[in-house]
């Protein structure tokens, strides 16, 4: 099997999973019990925020852990929007954003939200003109990606935090899933950032939402404060730790590995440039990691399964996105249904090796002749 979709899933990293198994044996209380094992099992949940806290450069009590991003995105835009509802009800996000995002916008639309999108460029960039030119009084949330799951678009966030400083009733929340890990992430600038674990060797089912210290929001999930106002529920003190262990090794191996997936990235790109009929539509400044491309004639999702029946697996847009539909990421740089509809994406790793691209590269031109007419 050669796996190109490290985007969607990272495998777990051995010293986060020990952890987990470690603290899962070990802690037998529940966090917020008021007795020895339960305060034991609480010192292991702080230590770990403590860590992914130093890491991040953010404090401890501002970290709020969750299943994952879909659960962060979701508690910070209806959380912040929801506690601002007497202020204004616009919000302003990009075509580039996540299922876990976008999903979230279109249901707060239907109860009365209005949603502004913002364009791209042919970069996949927001234009900071406009942004500022949709800005208003009762805008109350401006949501974006700092680096999306298609394409790889690194976005210029922090002057996008500049422009919404100017508004004291509007916030911002940056989803960080994409790179946390693979880029230096600063979230002091934000509102608040989302993460998820399972895309830099965590265990699949943990994340964290970080909260600025006085950002008003409302809790989606209400029955107890447990170690936070805005998540209830029993924490789970082995996915913290596990948590915490993969962040500190990605954090600390970052530059390394973000060297070596970007000369993988150059020789991707090499050999899929020098084929006929094969289209890059991620720009040269995107992050590495990402190559999302098209090939003349053929859907993405027929693609995709050709070479999963050969062993290789990538995506179609992003995991959690509806099958059989345009990308909305490649239309919103392309304006072009056609291409939108046959793209699909590779997503490396460290772990990625050259003889594996090598491989794919072969079965790619053997897929792509079966299309052939």
């Amino acid at each position: 099997m050669i796996y190109l979709d490290y985007t969607a899933h990272a495998p777990v990293e051995p010293r986060a999973l020990e952890a987990f198994c470690e603290t899962e044996t070990r802690c037998i209380g529940n966090a917020n019990a008021r007795h020895i094992a339960g305060e034991a099992t609480a010192q292991v949940i702080q230590d770990s925020l403590n860590v992914c806290a130093e890491c991040l450069n953010v404090r401890p009590e501002e970290l709020i852990l969750t299943s994952g991003a879909s659960e962060s995105n979701n508690t910070a835009i209806m959380g912040i929007v929801h506690a601002a509802r007497h202020i204004g009800r616009h919000i302003i996000t990009s075509p580039l954003e996540h299922a876990s995002v976008s999903g979230c916008l279109t249901a707060l639309q239907e109860r009365g939200w209005e949603i502004d999108m913002l364009h791209v460029n042919r970069q996949g960039q927001i234009d900071m003109e406009e942004l500022r030119s949709l800005l208003r009084s009762d805008t109350v949330l401006v949501t974006l990606c700092a680096v999306d799951s298609e394409l790889g678009v690194i976005q210029p966030v922090e002057q996008a935090a500049e422009c919404v400083r100017a508004f004291p009733n509007c916030r911002l929340h940056m989803d960080a899933t994409q790179c946390v890990g693979k880029l230096p992430v600063d979230f002091t600038f934000a509102d608040t950032v989302s993460l998820s674990a399972h895309k830099f060797g965590g265990i699949n089912g943990s994340g964290f939402l970080w909260k600025r210290a006085g950002v008003d929001m409302e809790p989606l999930i209400h029955g107890g404060t447990s170690t936070t106002l805005y998540r209830s529920g029993t924490p789970a003190a082995g996915l913290a730790a596990s948590l915490s262990v993969a962040l500190q090794i990605a954090t600390q191996a970052r530059a390394e590995r973000f060297a070596r997936v970007l000369e993988l990235n150059r020789s991707l790109r090499n050999a899929l440039s020098a084929r006929k009929g094969v289209r890059i539509h991620s720009p040269q400044s995107a992050i590495p990691h990402i190559l999302n491309i098209g090939v003349d004639g053929v859907r993405g999702a027929a693609f995709r399964d050709a070479l999963s029946a050969r062993g290789v697996c990538v995506s179609v847009k992003s995991a959690c996105s509806a099958e059989n539909t345009p990308s909305r990421a490649v239309y919103a740089v392309t304006n072009n249904r056609r291409q939108a509809l046959e793209s699909w994406r590779i997503s490396l790793s460290h772990l990625t090796s050259p003889e594996e691209l090598e491989e794919f590269i072969g079965i790619l031109d053997l897929v792509r002749k079966e299309f052939q007419p």
